[in-house]
């Protein structure tokens, strides 16, 4: 019994001396408790809608402030005409838009019966098709307490349409997501360890003190998860044309910088990941921690990034997959140019040249 309790006082000492091991025991389930929890919910609350009232009567202003006054809807924009709307969605700024039909009021007291369209950014169908349910109970809400004044029913008929994506294929969704976790995790994780290893052999000394320029050891090292994350982007745009059916409606070379630009963000982060680790293990669980579970709950691929508590919707513009999955929603599924999206290359970019510093003033440390 004393050798067992010897073997096991050993143990926890081992535990206990290891703080990064500590770390993921102890904090991991913690983060992904309160994060599962906060972020995984099917509801849609606060979206930023656009409204369209071409009647702009007593009825129309009812149902807006009805619409308004929900948990589910902020109004983010009011539009004057029908041409503004594919406009505002392109933005990226509102989920969905509610457009009133002239004579609104008029149509439904005479003629007992008016249409609302709903329109929806399918880029996300599930999304979409909750927010467009949210709506079409909130219209039939107002529709019912109208029913309960008068003898004869009146009808307000909810017409919906499915922008960017009719079909509500869920590859508009997936394939984004994808390309954002698989070149991250290719570059920056794939990166980190390369040069881990060098340094956890001892090799990385004897390089850097060779006639070989230090910069040029770490180019060698990046340039092939480049040219490999180069040649998965190129099977993903491929299979998602050909196989999936998903088209590029915007401009290919805007979708391909954009692309480099975030591959060479995460070989950046990749850099600095290996200035702060000694053992591919650490390196490995740093690029899990660091990159995985952030891309996966925070940068919008899996669940909607307006659903979370504002400490997480701040967190999430550090991801840098959040933003990258913005341009390629934009470039590849609505069309947009560089007009658009020029916020979020300037991030990335930003990122890039934040990440390579740090690694480059560490660099010089660690020599």
């Amino acid at each position: 019994m004393k050798q067992l309790l010897t073997f096991l006082t050993k143990e926890f000492h081992h535990i206990l001396r290891d703080k990064r091991s500590l770390l993921v025991l102890l904090g991991l389930p913690i983060v992904q408790l309160l994060i599962f929890g906060f972020a995984i919910t099917p509801e849609v609350r606060m979206a930023n809608i656009a409204i369209l009232d071409n009647a702009k009567d007593e009825t129309t202003r009812l149902i807006i402030h009805k619409i308004e006054n929900s948990k589910y809807f902020d109004i983010d924009r009011t539009l004057i005409k029908n041409e503004q709307v594919e406009k505002a969605f392109k933005t990226g700024k509102i989920k969905a838009a509610i457009v009133f039909q002239q004579n609104f009021q008029n149509e439904l007291m005479h003629a007992n019966k008016a249409q609302v369209q709903i329109i929806a950014d399918a880029t996300d169908p599930n999304q979409a098709a909750t927010l467009i349910n949210y709506a079409s109970a909130i219209i039939m809400d107002y529709q019912a307490g109208l029913n309960q004044q008068n003898k004869l029913p009146y009808t307000i008929t909810t017409e919906t349409r499915m922008l960017y994506n009719p079909q509500l294929k869920g590859a508009y969704t997936s394939v984004p997501g994808v390309m954002g976790m698989i070149l991250l995790l290719i570059s920056a994780m794939m990166t980190s360890i390369s040069i881990v290893k060098e340094k956890e052999l001892g090799t990385m000394e004897i390089l850097l003190v060779s006639p070989m320029k230090p910069w040029l050891v770490i180019i060698s090292k990046v340039i092939p998860y480049f040219i490999i994350s180069l040649v998965n982007v190129a099977t993903i745009l491929i299979l998602s044309v050909f196989v999936l059916g998903l088209p590029i409606q915007g401009s290919l070379l805007l979708l391909i910088v954009s692309t480099v630009l975030y591959i060479f963000c995460a070989l950046s982060f990749g850099i600095l990941i290996s200035t702060i680790s000694d053992t591919q293990q650490a390196a490995m669980l740093i690029s899990l921690l660091g990159l995985m579970l952030p891309v996966v709950m925070l940068s919008g691929y899996a669940f909607p990034i307006a659903n979370m508590p504002f400490i997480l919707q701040v967190l999430s513009n550090f991801v840098p997959a959040k933003w990258y999955i913005i341009i390629v929603k934009g470039v590849m599924i609505k069309g947009i140019g560089m007009e658009q999206i020029w916020k979020e290359l300037l991030i990335l970019l930003a990122m890039t040249v934040f990440f390579l510093m740090i690694s480059i003033k560490r660099f010089k440390i660690r020599l």
